[in-house]
């Protein structure tokens, strides 16, 4: 009777590795999805520079300016995140497995750098609109 109160708790117990196996496979997740969001953020940014002329009113007349290259700069971007991003996910779900996970700098500094363009993008874009548009904007 004693041989099989053994056995049975033997194979009940779950070891620890697992379930710190499956909360590190959670967490990249979630960071894989936080990776998704800020694309689609990104992209979402792109599209709002390129139709902010919208605000303009019809009549005025408008030179095509740089603001769509600034808007397919953040488009690119968005969808160099989801590639990147998806690459890391499958490069850390292979490490979490073999236990071999080591936090890479170059993404972060990579990414870091890439938001630091496009917010200077973003500046200069915003800064050197002229006065006189900006009197004549409409808004309804």
């Amino acid at each position: 009777m004693l041989s099989w109160f053994k056995f049975s708790t033997k194979t009940t117990e779950k070891p620890k590795r697992t379930s710190d196996r499956v909360r590190d496979h959670l967490a990249n997740e979630r960071t894989y999805l936080a990776w998704m969001r800020s694309a689609i953020a990104l992209m979402g940014f792109g599209v709002l520079i390129v139709r902010i002329r919208i605000l303009r009113p019809p009549m005025a007349p408008q030179a095509p300016g740089a603001g769509w290259k600034l808007g397919l700069a953040f488009a690119v971007v968005g969808l160099l995140t989801v590639l990147l991003s998806t690459q890391h996910y499958f490069a850390v779900r292979n490490d979490i497995d073999e236990d071999s996970y080591e936090p890479p700098d170059r993404w972060v500094i990579v990414s870091s750098l890439a938001i630091v363009l496009l917010g200077l993008g973003v500046i200069y874009y915003v800064f050197t609109v002229p006065l006189e548009m900006l009197n004549a904007v409409i808004i309804e």
